[in-house]
């Protein structure tokens, strides 16, 4: 198998996950060079991993001739230029979400990839392991009818409590709908299909946050984006769908998404999550029923989507978790916080079909269709 060279820009927390998976588990993956503003870091990363190179700087990784895939895990507020640096050079790029810090970003990027012809790809491609694979299954075969409602709710007490470095959290492109809302939305989007019309309602409860971690304990963030945000959706399908996240709860008893049917009730997993549980419930049931996982991918599988991409390339197709998935997402992720800003419903302007299915598969590392 012809295995596609990435290069990794940005060695924080999430890329531990994905240096190991590019390494470890897929096969057509090959990791080739890293580069963070440590350089030194970078040295110890690619001693562990084994990479080939190391770059001292971003541009050296896009002028490399051996590299395809530019892998994108810079902050947020840094995607566009990493993005759009990486495509000048000729590099097709998988980005972590989002796409860029708004929407006006996101369509820069947008049509600067179709102009040269090159894929952009990113997270969330958690929607492609075995625990919302399932779900897909379980919807398209019927198991709870037509889809008629679904809802979705991601609380929590804010990042500062526990990661090391949380003020970006609270920045410009942060706050829950930025963080962790593309998870559930690109869930409930390769579900139900696309959205068309959204309605939303925020704020920010808190004008300030303070660090309760190590090692910048004690020290205060300027919030400066919502963090409580509630809103509506109605899909191209005719299902209505309600989304609640927020980084200002404790502790809440809510699903993380379900999906209501016209013949049952499907709870999905954690969309930030690969596996399961997956349960159901039907007609003349007295509980929800547990369903086996029937699709590959229930592990920590982050960097999927790369796999996915490298595929695509190879093949002439689109990446499952493509730019016009993720901007798709990003589109309704802006109209929440535009709707309530202005007091008026938001239609949603781009149109997307859901990702085809992955399908199963024995070997470790493979993909199929």
């Amino acid at each position: 198998m012809k295995q596609t060279k990435v290069a990794v820009i940005g060695l924080g927390d999430i890329s531990g996950i994905y240096l190991k998976n590019i390494t470890k588990v897929f096969k057509n993956l090959e990791l080739y060079g890293v580069c963070t503003h440590r350089v030194e870091k970078a040295r110890e990363i690619a001693a562990e991993y084994g990479a080939r190179k190391v770059y001292e700087t971003m541009e050296d990784a896009f002028r490399d001739p051996e590299v395809e895939i530019i892998v994108n895990l810079t902050r947020p507020n840094e995607h566009l230029e990493v993005t759009m640096k990486a495509l000048e050079a000729g590099k097709h790029v998988y980005t972590e979400k989002p796409l860029g810090a708004t929407l006006e970003e996101g369509k820069k990027i947008l049509e600067f990839a179709a102009f040269k012809g090159l894929l952009v790809a990113g997270a969330p491609d958690t929607f492609l392991g075995a625990g919302l694979q399932t779900c897909r299954k379980l919807i398209d075969d019927g198991f709870i009818g037509t889809p008629l409602g679904a809802s979705a709710f991601m609380t929590c007490r804010g990042h500062e409590r526990w990661h090391p470095n949380p003020a970006f959290y609270y920045q410009h492109g942060g706050g829950p709908l930025m963080d962790i809302g593309p998870y559930y939305l690109t869930a409930l989007v390769s579900l139900l299909g696309g959205i068309e019309t959204v309605s939303g309602m925020t704020k920010m409860s808190f004008p300030t946050r303070t660090i309760k971690s190590q090692p910048k304990c004690g020290e205060v963030i300027n919030v400066e984006v919502p963090t409580y945000q509630t809103g509506l959706m109605r899909f191209a399908s005719g299902v209505i769908g309600t989304i609640f996240v927020t980084f200002d709860v404790y502790a809440s008893e809510t699903p993380r998404i379900e999906i209501y049917g016209s013949e049952g009730t499907l709870s999905v997993p954690d969309p930030n999550t690969f596996g399961g549980p997956v349960r159901i419930f039907r007609p003349g049931s007295s509980e929800f029923m547990e369903i086996p996982l029937v699709k590959s991918y229930a592990e920590n599988s982050r960097g999927i989507g790369i796999s996915d991409m490298a595929d695509a390339i190879r093949n002439g197709k689109k990446p499952r978790a493509g730019i016009d998935l993720m901007i798709h997402v990003l589109e309704v992720t802006n109209a929440f916080e535009e709707s309530s800003d202005s007091k008026r419903h938001i239609d949603i302007a781009s149109k997307i079909e859901r990702p085809a299915p992955l399908g199963y598969t024995e070997i470790e590392g493979v993909l199929a269709d």
